[in-house]
């Protein structure tokens, strides 16, 4: 085995458990995914692998150094070669064909002479051809980031790789080069992922959950399967829970009417006898009804607290939908116009060698698609008025909008949950009123104190959305850009059924596919940088 995991628990500082005793192994070679909701401690699971948090109990063994690829990449003040951790090496390279004799510089290369050329061959797999070895890490896109550590695979050929949604932010050419290189990759693998296509081409299926870590023999199509079986399960158990409590409750009812008429019958026929022999037999029959109704009342109890037990599993596996007025605005109103726009970043060429023409109406469903790097967050903020062209002309008309980035910007606060939504109340709720949508939400009473900004990403976008509700006032436009980068699987249904029913206008940024499909698109913007 590459990795084992034996009885792990995870407690936060304050010793609340984020998971307890969870058991994984994975094979030389075998390649599996962990998925959960969001808040469930997967990314926390793969940081113990990697070594970079310490686990509260239990053990666990890597037969190598795992290379690890974390969510999100706040890397900063460094180079490529830091990034890649290769500097040391290439400093000593440099320094030996400069003439250079110190024995330390032999022992850093270790005979790796080739190193720079194979930073340079693994980079160019990646689309990152232009990228000098001595820049900055600052300079890069989210995207690409998340290539430049993708390409640090080929160069140390790890045994054992983790990947924490490794997907986000990559553009389509870059996600089948992923695919490619998990299908055919010899390494040890654990990814955890919301990207469908990706989670199929993995061999075992791992739900976390605070119940623990449970494994599904199969891909992602196969735990849906099973799931699906379960939720059935679950379903005829709460059929057969009722039909239990209402035998009860009717056997119950017999046995009173029973005793009833016992009781009746006795007082007949013990009619005339002494007091104390009645007596005796009054309390020997109080004694046994008081027993039959316990006995009863104990099984009736049960039932229920069975039965509760099951609706509770089936509220919490069930899917949260938000539903929205739709915005205002009559379809085809005219309400962005741009003409041969260019921007320009300070110390660089214009962003593209065409200029671009867009043009935006509402009702429109908009999909702006183009690789890492080509300027499509660019382009939404000339739109809405963030940025202004360096060269060209913009003409927007008045619109409502909200824009929601991949972080959830707007719910990035130090705020708790129950003061921002009640910041949003601009219909005047009453303060239950505010609570009762926070808990459909599922944001119960113990997460009304909790800081915004320690939220998932699935808990924020929730949030937002609960937000919004509350508000009252649905925007003209909703723009996205990459919004189901960092939620779960659950969390991404949410999402797009809700913006699926939302009647107005979008423009979304997102390499998802399956995004992108439910969402209905009626029109695509190209965004490209590149020399044609």
């Amino acid at each position: 085995m590459s990795i084992i995991l034996s009885g792990v628990s995870y407690h936060y500082y304050n010793q609340q458990a984020l998971f307890e005793c969870v058991n994984l192994s994975v094979a030389t070679g075998g390649k599996v995914s962990v998925i959960g909701n969001n808040g469930t401690g997967k990314s926390t699971l793969l940081k113990l692998i990697a070594g970079e948090l310490k686990v509260s109990s239990g053990s666990i063994r890597c037969a190598s150094t795992p290379y690890y690829i974390p969510q999100q990449i706040g890397i900063t003040g460094i180079s490529i070669t830091q990034a890649l951790g290769v500097s040391d090496k290439i400093e000593a390279l440099h320094a030996i064909c400069n003439g250079s004799d110190k024995h330390e510089l032999y022992d850093i290369l270790a005979d790796d002479w080739n190193i720079e050329s194979r930073c340079r061959i693994a980079l160019d797999a990646w689309g990152l051809s232009d990228m000098e070895l001595n820049a900055p890490i600052d300079s890069l896109s989210g995207g690409e980031k998340t290539k430049l550590f993708l390409a640090g695979i080929a160069i140390h050929n790890p045994g054992i790789i983790l990947l924490d949604e490794p997907t986000n932010h990559l553009d389509y050419t870059s996600r089948r080069k992923l695919y490619e290189f998990i299908a055919g990759s010899k390494a040890a693998i654990i990814i955890v992922s919301h990207d469908i296509a990706l989670l199929n081409l993995l061999e075992e299926t791992y739900e976390l959950s605070p119940k623990g870590l449970k494994l599904y023999g199969g891909n992602y199509d196969f735990y849906k399967a099973q799931k699906e079986i379960e939720t059935q399960a679950l379903i005829n158990q709460i059929d057969a829970g009722e039909t239990a409590l209402r035998l009860a409750r009717k056997k119950a009812q017999k046995v009173k009417e029973n005793q009833e008429r016992r009781v009746n019958r006795g007082a007949k026929e013990t009619s005339g006898q002494p007091r104390i022999i009645l007596k005796g037999r009054q309390d020997k029959g109080e004694n046994t009804e008081a027993k039959l109704k316990s006995k009863q009342a104990d099984i009736i109890d049960r039932n229920c607290r069975n039965l509760n037990d099951l609706r509770q599993k089936q509220n919490a596996e069930s899917e949260l939908k938000f539903d929205f007025n739709h915005a205002q605005l009559h379809n085809g109103k005219l309400l962005v116009s741009a003409h041969e726009i260019n921007f320009k970043y300070e110390r660089k060429g214009l962003l593209w060698h065409v200029p671009l023409d867009v043009e935006i109406r509402s009702g429109e469903r908009i999909h702006i698609i183009g690789d890492n790097g080509s300027g499509k967050t660019t382009l939404l903020k000339l739109l809405i008025g963030e940025l202004s062209p360096s060269i060209g002309k913009i003409i927007r008309n008045d619109f409502s909008f909200v824009y929601l980035d991949q972080e959830y910007s707007k719910v990035k606060t130090s705020q708790t949950v129950l003061e921002l939504a009640q910041e949003y109340n601009r219909s005047n709720l009453l303060d239950h009123e505010i609570k009762l949508r926070l808990h459909r939400a599922l944001f119960p009473k113990q997460m009304w104190d909790k800081p915004c900004h320690v939220l998932s990403g699935g808990e924020r976008m929730r949030l937002y959305l609960c937000c919004l509700m509350i508000s009252n006032h649905m925007p003209d436009t909703f723009i996205l850009d990459e919004p189901t980068n960092n939620l779960d699987l659950s969390s991404f249904e949410i999402l797009a059924t809700t913006i699926k029913n939302y009647q107005g206008t979008l423009l979304i940024i997102s390499h998802d596919k399956r995004f992108i499909e439910e969402v209905d698109i009626t029109k695509v913007i190209y965004v490209n940088n590149k020399v044609p």
